[in-house]
């Protein structure tokens, strides 16, 4: 590991914002934020920026960015310390553990911005916006709670648009893209490191928000025997 990496993994470890694979936080967030205020989720959060610039946006909700990476953890990490922001945190985890970390109905709203799109179909399973992913937020999230996708992957985008038909979720917006149709306003805005790089390559960003189904998520029969996520 780079020197870099070292003292980035070194700070962290001493930020008051930043949990790493923290136990007994479950139900109990409302005692780290010291507030009772709504959860937002940034999974794959990267350097944080939407974390960041949503907690910006609405300094009556909490944010948490969750990653497996602690040295991209620390930019956004920083930042919120550096702006004294009371509201974000970040978590150093594997997504797949969230059911340990948080209560059903104890999460409002979920963000997925740029994750890595596992376009070989063999490795599917590990796309965020897969059934048993889907199963796994519905164990966390409160009922209509909104899940926000941001990607420049059409092959991500037309995967998510079919299983979330395939499931039954409540589409709120479907933008094929939001710079070429004026969508990037709001949250929208917020520009992530690597949203940047793919503009400057003239790639299209694309935008789905949905909700689940009140009914559970129906998982592939093989993920069905352990209901979990790896």
């Amino acid at each position: 590991m780079g020197q870099k990496k070292l003292l980035k993994f070194e700070a962290i470890g001493n930020y008051p914002n930043v949990l790493q694979y923290p136990e007994n936080i479950k139900g109990k967030w409302s005692d780290f934020f010291k507030n009772n205020h709504p959860i937002t989720l940034e999974l794959a959060c990267g350097k944080g920026e939407y974390s960041v610039g949503l907690g910006r946006e609405h300094t009556d909700r909490n944010f948490i960015g969750i990653d497996i990476k602690g040295n991209r953890i620390y930019t956004g990490a920083k930042t919120a310390l550096a702006e004294g922001m009371q509201n974000v945190a970040f978590m150093r985890t594997h997504i797949g553990k969230l059911t340990e970390y948080f209560e059903q109905g104890e999460v409002k709203e979920i963000w997925i911005i740029f994750p890595d799109p596992f376009l070989r179909e063999s490795r599917a399973k590990n796309r965020l916006t897969h059934a048993r992913f889907l199963y796994l937020y519905q164990q966390v999230l409160v009922p209509n709670a909104t899940i926000n996708l941001k990607t420049d992957s059409k092959e991500l985008y037309d995967f998510t648009l079919e299983t979330i038909a395939e499931q039954g979720c409540h589409i709120h917006q479907n933008i094929a893209d939001i710079y070429g149709k004026g969508k990037a306003t709001g949250a929208l805005s917020i520009q992530t490191f690597y949203e940047k790089m793919h503009l400057a390559e003239g790639r299209t960003i694309y935008f789905i928000s949905f909700s689940l189904p009140d009914k559970p998520i129906t998982l592939p029969e093989r993920f069905a025997k352990h209901e979990a996520v790896d």
